[in-house]
């Protein structure tokens, strides 16, 4: 934008400025009529990494910037469209933004422009098969319907696939924050592909549903410790439990391996950190030195050992689930419990502390009583912020276990002693009494009346 706009002249300008996450759609296009089709676009979750931290378009009034996909192919086409557009020759030598530009740099090359041959290649989209290996297949009811999900397991070896991750990497730059893309001739790179598998005009057909990416560093002694390095599941298919059906499959090929010596996240995200907390919980659930009857005794060698071999789980991540675990058999409201409970965690919290030389009496040598009290006050302040915080998230995996067990179709032994299945015992306590309150009272009705009318009685939901 060339010179400095008068303050009219501003005010003009205003309404050529938009948000660039609310003019950007993407559709994943199955069919002809998905063009057309508002209901199932999509906007981006940023756009900073492409039109900078404000995340400002200016030069345009009713912007709209389209990406289109074909859903399995992922063949892309980009429309921009708008009302108005600033020109130097109508606004005193102000020009707009190249908006083009940086869409046209993190593409590959080969985008269309023209909606009819996007429309044509959509013919063709029965004959794609995703690159790599099938690795899992799985079904999700919903809406008395049964959609059936595949995952692929491919590396830069696998024929097809560099041209494709070339055109599924671009959603990277919109949904997570920090990406960038990877060094795709490095054969160290493992990827997992998550595909919906469906039925069109008698075809199968497959749509990308999201991926994720690996990369294998060397350890000691001839091992293996792969990093999960990206991982996205695109919004159409967010919250449907995708996430750790794929994380589960990357788990599951990785127990396999003997190579491997325990798997490492690469700066996870808060959700992140939760959906891999809920996943190596219920897995952790599985294991004997995990028991409920072993929790309160503490964090042990043998439950990180067991972690390691069975789950490749690293030390700190086994200490977690742990904590996690403790927390679903403590009873919050016995005060003892609980506190007891919270000096555990914060007893790991505060290790890096005492690594860092600030221990207790170190500090005691090194300042005066005015200056270790300020300190110790701010340490333990900031430890209560970090439980704090590890209490919340906890909670949230917790709730989301106990979602998950309660909507499973396998009943749960008769002999478990989880507070799940005493809910439920008092729920059939509750349904029962209320059964039998029904019934006397259905009796002392008919004994009062004299009659001989049949009643209808109520399921309980």
């Amino acid at each position: 934008m060339a010179g400095a706009p008068s303050g009219l002249m501003k005010n003009k300008l205003e309404a050529y400025k938009c948000c660039s996450n609310d003019v950007i759609h993407f559709k994943l296009v199955r069919s002809k009529k998905d063009v057309e089709n508002e209901d199932i676009a999509f906007r981006p979750d940023m756009t900073h990494q492409l039109f900078g931290d404000h995340e400002s378009i200016f030069g345009y009034r009713d912007l709209h910037l389209d990406l289109f996909y074909t859903a399995g192919a992922l063949i892309t086409y980009l429309k921009i469209k708008y009302l108005d557009k600033v020109t130097p020759e109508k606004f005193d030598g102000i020009s707009a933004d190249d908006v083009e530009k940086p869409i046209a740099e993190m593409m590959p090359p080969g985008y269309l422009t023209n909606i009819d041959d996007f429309v044509s290649s959509l013919e063709k989209e029965h004959l794609f098969r995703p690159p790599g290996e099938k690795v899992n297949s799985y079904q999700i009811h919903k809406d008395n319907c049964e959609r059936t999900f595949e995952v692929f397991k491919a590396s830069v070896l696998s024929p097809g696939f560099k041209n494709y991750h070339e055109r599924l990497q671009t959603f990277l730059l919109f949904f997570i924050d920090a990406a960038s893309y990877i060094d795709i001739d490095d054969d160290r790179w493992t990827f997992y592909l998550l595909f919906e598998k469906y039925q069109q005009n008698g075809c199968v057909c497959y749509a990308v549903v999201g991926y994720m990416t690996v990369y294998n560093y060397y350890a000691y002694l001839e091992k293996i410790r792969p990093r999960i390095s990206q991982v996205l599941i695109l919004p159409p298919f967010q919250k449907l439990g995708h996430g750790a059906k794929l994380l589960q499959t990357f788990y599951n090929d990785t127990y396999e391996r003997p190579e491997v010596l325990d798997i490492t996240v690469e700066d996870p995200s808060e959700n992140f950190q939760r959906l891999r907390d809920f996943v190596d919980v219920r897995n952790c659930m599985k294991l004997s030195s995990y028991k409920r009857e072993n929790l309160s005794s503490g964090f042990c060698e043998k439950m990180s050992t067991e972690a390691r071999t069975k789950l490749k789980l690293s030390k700190r991540q086994a200490r977690r689930c742990y904590e996690i675990l403790r927390l679903k058999s403590v009873n919050i409201h016995d005060e003892d419990e609980f506190r007891a409970y919270r000096l555990d965690v914060k007893k790991r919290l505060n290790l890096p502390f005492h690594r860092s030389g600030k221990s207790l009496p170190k500090l005691c040598l090194m300042l005066n009583p005015k200056k270790l009290q300020s300190v110790l006050e701010r340490r333990y302040l900031h430890l209560d912020i970090q439980f704090q915080m590890l209490y919340e998230n906890y909670k949230l995996v917790l709730s989301r276990l106990k979602r998950k067990v309660s909507s499973s179709s396998t009943s749960l032994s008769s002999s478990s002693s989880s507070p799940l299945e005493s809910d439920r015992k008092k729920k059939r306590r509750k349904k029962c009494t209320a059964e039998q309150k029904e019934s006397r009272q259905h009796k002392e009705r008919r004994n009062n009346t004299h009659k001989h009318h049949k009643h209808k009685h109520n399921k309980a939901k």
